[in-house]
């Protein structure tokens, strides 16, 4: 269930500031005729950290209502308190998710062991399966190799996403945390080295605008055909670099706009959208990737 090309799906906003579920829908489709292995939900691509509870859930529940059994939809449930965390286990435990990504508590900057209760506290609340997301350059917190290693001994916590771009920890991380826990990488410009050093897959935000060519690469990358797969990526590289010239996810919305795959590109305060300087680049990046 957690392996291949995974989105890290764009949360749709009309210009009223309202989710655009019109465009959310046709998002769920695109994904599934291209072949993307699951859906991410409301993860930090998914603008997480502007909506409401409310919004929140109901994002995630029609997502699930959208994909209607035909792909895995796991839900982004990390907040920098661990009683919210919680709280989106509870609300979305009896939905038909796959499982939850739940990024490690920002600002707040916790200790190793305040990461190791935070996440234990979120296990002891469901048996869905739980993916660990290490994103240091967000959140200002590095979850450890060997905190990884312990919160791998919990029941329902399966899985990493690792977006720290360090490619010397997945075979660390192997060896840490046995054969049978999931390795995901979280870096579209390393994602196909990941799965060559033993990863499983990549949850993406290139995804969102050639979502069948990372599947195709990722497919060919598990199967071992690392010199087919290689080619691919060789041609995505300037997407999976100018889709972050700007925070992320302001470039692949404008991206995803300008694919028609998405009404507006609107984002909520304090993300604005892209700059004018910027989006000359970020079309170039797609003309080279061929999606544009």
């Amino acid at each position: 269930m957690f392996s291949g090309s995974i989105v890290a799906l764009i949360t749709p906003f009309n210009h009223d500031g309202e989710v655009d579920y019109l465009s959310l829908k046709k998002l769920v489709d695109y994904h599934i005729e291209a072949g993307t292995d699951a859906i991410v939900s409301v993860g930090t691509t998914g603008e997480s950290s502007t909506l409401t509870i409310e919004e929140h859930v109901k994002v995630v529940e029609k997502t699930l209502e959208f994909s209607d059994g035909r792909i895995p939809v796991i839900a982004g449930t990390g907040a920098n308190a661990t009683h919210e965390s919680v709280t989106f286990s509870r609300l979305l435990n009896n939905t038909g998710i796959a499982g939850y990504l739940s990024v490690t508590p920002y600002y707040n900057k916790p200790t190793q062991e305040g990461l190791f209760q935070h996440y234990k506290a979120i296990s002891q609340e469901t048996d869905i399966p739980v993916i660990l997301y290490n994103v240091p350059g967000r959140t200002a917190v590095d979850l450890h190799p060997e905190t990884v290693a312990r919160l791998a001994e919990l029941k329902s916590i399966v899985a990493l996403k690792d977006a720290t771009g360090d490619l010397s920890r997945v075979a660390l991380h192997r060896e840490l945390c046995g054969n049978d826990f999931v390795l995901l990488s979280g870096d579209d410009a390393t994602g196909l080295e990941f799965v060559k050093l033993g990863g499983q897959g990549v949850i993406s935000v290139t995804n969102n605008v050639a979502a069948a060519d990372m599947a195709n690469m990722m497919h060919l990358a598990l199967a071992g055909k690392f010199e087919e797969a290689e080619i691919i990526n060789q041609r995505l590289m300037p997407l999976h670099k100018g889709l972050f010239i700007e925070s992320s996810p302001i470039p692949v919305k404008w991206a995803a706009h300008k694919l028609g795959l998405i009404a507006e590109g609107d984002l909520r305060l304090p993300l604005t959208e892209l700059s004018e300087q910027a989006r000359p680049l970020v079309a170039q990046a797609m003309t080279e990737a061929c999606i544009l």
